[in-house]
Order: C-alpha cells, then structure tokens, then sequence
C-alpha cells in the first residue's frame, strides 16, 4: 500500500536572493516535499506527527485520487504507492479482499485544508464535522510544542482557534470525531501562516537536538522558490564532528539538501549553521548507530544490518508483479504506530460504492518516500504470505497482529529498533522506474559527481 502527499497551496512568486530574514523551524522529524508521484521539483508538504496518518490525503498505502505515484499505473488501473484499485494492501487474503469494518458516518473537513501555505494571520481556520461530533481538536505549532487555545462549538459541530496565529509558523491540526454509532474518525493537517514581507521561511529538518539514522540528509525546504541559489546556500554551513566532507544540491527551487558522499559516521555529530547578516542559528543533531535493512523482493526475506552485523532476518511482502516496490535506497522518514487507510479516499470502490478496502488501523507503518512507499504491519496476511509471495500495492509488508500490540512480531521489533534517517534498500524488484532522489529521502541514490554538481557555489 502507499500513500501519495498532495502538493502545497499558495506558493509566492518565484524571487531572488533571501530578502529580509531566514527563519528556520525545526521539524519533529523530518518536513516532506509534495510529490505526486516519482518525480522532480515539487514543493514542500507537511509532515504528519507519528502515530496520525496524514490529513485530505490518502491514507497510508494509497495514492491520491486520479494519480498514481511514478513508476505504477493509475489509478483504475493499479496506482502504485498507495493501495490502489482492485487488490488488497500488502499480503492481504487470497481472496483479494481487506477485511471487512464499517467507516464512521462522521466526515472531518480541516480549513483551509492541509499543506496549505501562506495562510494570513487571520484567515479562517476552523474544523468541522458533518453527521456526527468532534471529540478532541488539538492545534499546535510544530517547532515549539505550543499548542493554540480554542473553542468547540456547543452542538460539538465545529472548532475553531481563539486568536489570530503567529506569522511564518508552521501548525499541526489533529481532529477526533465520532458518529452517532460512537464509531471514530481522525483528521489531520499541518498548514503554514504568511512570513512577514519580503521574507523567506526555511524549514530545516531533522529536528535540533535529535538522534537519526546515517542516512539522513539535512534538508531545507523553502516557502518560496529561490532564484539566486548561489546567495542562499553561501549563508548556510553544514560540518560534521567526523570531518566527512559535506555537500548540498538543489534538488528543485524550494529544496536545497545537504549530505556527504557516503552515510554519516555513526556517533558522529552534524551542526547547521546559518549566517545572515551577522544573525545566526545553530542546530546540532546526533547520528546514531548504523542501521541497513535490505529487502530482497525476490526471496521475499529482509535482513537487517547494524553496525555491519547481521542481526535479524525478517520474511516480508513485497509489491506484486502488477504493483513492484521501488528498488533504491529509501530513507525512513516518519514513524505511524497506526494509521487508518479507506480505498474510497483514493477513488477505489467497488459497484455498489463502498470502499474496496478500509482498514482503521494499520500498525508500526513507516514511511519511504513521500509518493506513499511505506514498510508497515500487516495483520490480515495469513502466515504462508510471508516470505513466500509479493502481495502489496507497492509496500513493503511485515507480520503483525490487529492493534500492534504484540511486541515480538516482525514488524513490531522492527518499528522499536528503527529511527528516522535509518536506510531501507530495495533489490530485485521487477520495478524498472528510476527512483528520484527528491521523492522522499531518497538522495543517495544519486551518484556523487552528480550531487557536487548540483551545488550552487561551486
């Protein structure tokens, strides 16, 4: 299964060098870039906080109504990415079917929708819910923690924030409701306020203070696209404790990403340091131990290497021979203890109009690429699945139970033992699309001369 991002709303026009400030928000995590699909240039999307699955977009394992992410066909067809038409997510019962659970009448709408940006101040943010009521709305803002004060309405129908919002800031909306059956619903969306004039707002990611996986880059993403990339990039430095040579390339005008020619040192340390007119911001994160899982589509078996060491060896599923994963080097980009995914968000249905599948829970899912690979649970694959047949949309399976609660399954262990920034390879899958390096974290699969090539200052 996969899950496609939607592209960002309201970019400002294109302009020059960095006018005004450089405001950086650090990230829980890592921020995304909206990717339809797998290709280039495409401008930043909101990440989602782990343990929601991502707001008005399709739920893990699917892609967006209409589009399916590169390298699949289309929807109606088998989009890839995201769990598209016509079969079941990652090892799901011979049958073909996911199993079967009633949705919740309640329907969340979050305004002005997610990955808006550029949002004013005191433009309309509100949340609402039809045939049913809200039960919890929190509104926070992502690189502080702080959470917005709000009112729910009297009849639970509606929520709205009780004051204007802070400029150039990025917010995360988390909604429950439920149906008068008492069946719940979540929504999510992250949007993003108007930086002052003549301003540009980076988001930098991964968060300060943080440990990750060798293989995450640094990564800006720029609320405008930038024209003079030269005078950007010149007032940010990127070092680590190790003495790697660091690089950074633009991967489109919103996106300037930073790393070395191999993985980061692990137990090294990386300081970001930005430089503008004698103002400066430092981030510090921490690299942890090495972890490298390769997924081996045709024997259908992962192995997981740390610190050069094989220390597990995991039966999976991956795409089916209609829908193959990608082959690459994927980075782990956001952790969902469960997420909830609905065909009929992705425009798949059966005749009679009700979803093909809808699953409330998917558990320890894993995101790859920003198109919709994940590596997740999946609890309704029998056990002859697992090691032994390609099933998914596009995924990467691994055994689990309804819940997640079962701390010795495969995909259980291999959520706990994961980090944000660990590498997840890919061989031996039938897919024959070249994997691009801006769809997710996908950077090292860009040969070195050509990551140099793409620096602005040399």
């Amino acid at each position: 299964m996969i899950t496609a991002r939607k592209r960002g709303t309201g970019l400002a026009a294109a302009a020059g060098a960095l006018g005004g400030v450089l405001a950086l928000t650090a990230l829980g995590g890592t921020s995304h870039a909206a990717t339809g699909g797998n290709e280039a240039g495409s401008h930043p999307a909101a990440q989602t906080p782990a343990g929601q699955a991502p707001a008005d977009q399709a739920p893990a394992d699917q892609t967006p109504a209409g589009q399916a992410p590169a390298g699949q066909t289309p929807a109606g067809q088998t989009p890839a990415g995201q769990t598209p038409a016509g079969q079941a997510p990652a090892g799901q019962t011979p049958a073909g079917q996911a199993p079967a659970q009633e949705s919740s009448a309640a329907q969340v709408k979050i305004i002005p929708g997610q990955a808006a940006y550029n949002i004013g101040i005191n433009d309309p943010v509100e949340v609402t819910v039809s045939d049913g009521k809200l039960t919890k709305v929190t509104m926070t803002a992502v690189a502080t923690g702080t959470e917005v004060p709000g009112t729910l309405s009297a009849d639970g129908t509606s929520w709205k924030p009780n004051g204007p919002l802070e400029r150039a800031t990025r917010y995360q909306i988390a909604a429950e409701a439920e149906d008068a059956q008492a069946r719940p619903v979540t929504q999510n969306a992250t949007i993003t306020t108007a930086s002052p004039a003549n301003a540009f707002i980076g988001h930098l990611s991964p968060e300060d203070g943080s440990t990750v996986g060798v293989g995450m880059p640094v990564r800006i993403d720029f609320d405008k696209a930038i024209g003079d990339k030269a005078a950007v990039e010149s007032e940010i430095h990127v070092s680590s404790s190790s003495g790697q040579n660091v690089v950074g390339h633009w991967l489109n005008d919103h996106r300037l990403d930073f790393r070395p020619e191999s993985y980061w040192k692990p137990g090294s340390t990386v300081t970001v340091k930005l430089d503008r007119h004698g103002t400066q911001k430092t981030v510090t994160f921490k690299i942890g131990r090495s972890q490298i899982s390769t997924v081996d589509a045709a024997t259908k078996q992962m192995t997981v290497v740390r610190d050069g060491k094989t220390i597990k060896t995991i039966p999976i599923s991956a795409g089916s021979p209609e829908h193959p994963t990608y082959n690459g080097r994927m980075v782990i980009s956001e952790k969902f203890r469960q997420v909830h995914m609905n065909a009929a968000t992705v425009g798949i249905t059966e005749k009679d109009g009700k979803p093909s599948y809808d699953i409330k829970a998917v558990p320890h899912a894993m995101r790859l690429t920003d198109s919709g690979t994940f590596i997740h649970g999946n609890y309704w694959g029998a056990d002859s699945v697992f090691g032994k047949v390609n099933t998914s949309h596009g995924c990467v399976g691994l055994k689990d139970v309804k819940g997640g609660g079962d701390r010795n399954q495969p995909a259980a262990w291999f959520f706990d033992n994961s980090l944000t920034g660990d590498v997840v390879t890919v061989k031996n899958s039938q897919d024959t699309t070249t994997l691009a390096p801006d769809n997710g974290l996908s950077d090292w699969n860009m040969p070195w001369s050509q990551w140099t090539a793409g620096n602005a200052t040399h």
